[in-house]
């Protein structure tokens, strides 16, 4: 969290700022906050994907060795740098490469 505010990004962890809100909750303050949001947790593609929440900021689905907490923040760090093409889009990061899928128009709602 420190590597990416350190590198000028506009960070909030849900962790500690909202702690217990549904992942239907973290979606919306993402969508009314214009925020791309970063997790862990394959749930938010079910929720987008066959649900139909909203994901227009862009949703990255981390899939990586947690080798240390500094690799997953380096990790994250470089691939936001990489690209500014998230909105719209669910990524997936792995160790070598990064998968994008546009999010059907009729499911961000």
């Amino acid at each position: 969290m420190s590597e990416l505010r350190r590198r000028g990004h506009d960070v909030v962890w849900i962790l500690t700022e909202t702690p217990g809100i549904s992942d239907e909750e973290v979606l919306a303050r993402a969508k009314n906050e214009d925020r791309v949001l970063l997790t862990f947790d394959k749930d938010f593609g079910e929720l987008v994907f066959r649900a139909g929440k909203s994901a227009s900021s862009g949703l990255i689905l981390f899939r990586i060795s947690a080798k240390s907490p500094d690799y997953v923040a380096e990790t994250a760090a470089r691939v936001l740098e990489h690209r500014d093409d998230w909105r719209g889009h669910f990524a997936v990061v792995e160790d070598n490469r990064v998968r994008l899928k546009r999010i059907p128009e009729k499911k961000r709602t």
